[in-house]
């Protein structure tokens, strides 16, 4: 569903790239707490999730090579949307999508760079939105379960990728730059997409399904809320205050064993799908032209589109350039995909996650100084 340039007008555009990039300063500042470990869902350290946030920008960068066919002359991609907020949460699976649709835009001129803002709001912003509020709406009413999280997480990637394909009809609505009615936008867009929707919600729910079960931990929907510590005296504590003796040392809470866990086994294992996804399974994808594509040429909606500006690029149509094998080509220019996406998304997500530790080691002394100051001492009361 990448909108090339030219499908939708200037104004629209510039609006949409306003909205995108509000949506990614807001997704910045979620970020820091679901990466630093401190939202209502906690359990993981805060060093792994960055890169895990950037594993999971890697893997849907690589299985978006995979096209599947839906119907005749038909085919259809994961958007990622439900995927990553499933996984990481909802603030980071924006970041997660943006990161590869900027990506695919700048590399391999996939979703026109005028555009970009429009794809971030379609395929990241809408999709995050609508299936992380069904996936937590249906987890807290289905028994608890790692089947209940896998069913919710394919009811919420079923239904995300139709509420795309609704939303892009309605930019079309605004600033579409062809004369097709609306009503045959919606129709044929709805259409196709609900199709494609059953195919995203098999990806999702299998790989939300494969980490659960290694791993549960590592799903941030899956998560519970963090629990209030609480504090208990012990029984002989007054006696022993009484006696003058001194009371032992309470034990340090112990850490749970997932949360010990080392996560580079799964990291490894993430790379390694990623790389086998995007450099050689992606040869036996459909080369059939997905949902917007096919509408797009069905209904005339590419009438005035416009060719990329990075289409001389030497990734371009996911391809390197001069090499003649078409398999070779198309695998090496995946394999370098994943490898730029995994440390572009890493690497954002690291600084945002030592922005939130930065801030938070700042207001730790800001609290103790107040704390001492001669106002809260005993000698000035």
């Amino acid at each position: 569903m990448h909108v090339p340039d030219g499908f939708i007008d200037a104004p629209v555009s510039a609006a949409a790239g306003v909205l995108a990039a509000a949506a990614v300063a807001v997704s910045l500042r979620g970020a820091r707490r679901e990466l630093g470990g401190t939202g209502p869902h906690t359990g993981l350290g805060a060093e792994r999730t960055a890169p895990l946030a950037g594993l999971v920008a890697a893997f849907i960068f690589a299985v978006q090579m995979l096209n599947f066919p839906v119907a005749a002359g038909t085919s259809g991609h994961l958007l990622g949307g439900a995927l990553a907020a499933i996984l990481v949460g909802p603030y980071t699976g924006v970041l997660c999508v943006s990161v590869v649709l900027l990506m695919q835009s700048v590399l391999f001129a996939d979703g026109g760079l005028t555009a970009l803002g429009v794809n971030i709001t379609d395929m990241a912003v809408v999709t995050v939105l609508v299936a992380y509020g069904i996936f937590r709406g249906l987890v807290k009413v289905l028994p608890r379960g790692r089947r209940a999280v896998t069913a919710a997480a394919f009811v919420a990637a079923a239904v995300s990728v139709p509420a795309a394909a609704v939303a892009f009809t309605g930019l079309y609505a605004l600033g579409g730059t062809t004369d097709v009615p609306i009503a045959t936008v919606f129709a044929a867009m709805t259409g196709v997409h609900v199709l494609i929707g059953l195919g995203e919600a098999a990806i999702t729910a299998l790989t939300v399904g494969a980490v659960l079960a290694v791993r549960p931990d590592l799903v941030y929907g899956a998560r519970e809320p963090a629990k209030p510590l609480e504090l208990r005296t012990s029984p002989l504590a007054g006696p022993a205050a009484a006696a003058g003796e001194r009371e032992p040392e309470p034990a340090e809470p112990a850490r749970p064993v997932a949360a010990r866990r080392s996560t580079r086994r799964v990291w490894l294992a993430g790379v390694a799908a990623a790389l086998v996804c995007a450099g050689g399974l992606s040869y036996y994808a459909s080369t059939s032209p997905d949902g917007l594509e096919k509408v797009a040429r069905d209904q005339g909606i590419d009438a005035k589109a416009e060719e990329h500006a990075a289409k001389d690029s030497p990734l371009a149509d996911y391809s390197v350039k001069d090499i003649a094998n078409p398999r070779l080509s198309g695998g090496l220019a995946g394999v370098i995909g994943v490898g730029a996406t995994l440390a572009v998304g890493t690497g954002v997500f690291v600084v945002v996650r030592r922005r939130r530790a930065s801030a938070r080691d700042t207001a730790v002394p800001e609290a103790a100084g107040d704390a001492a100051s001669p106002r809260h001492s005993p000698e000035s009361a």
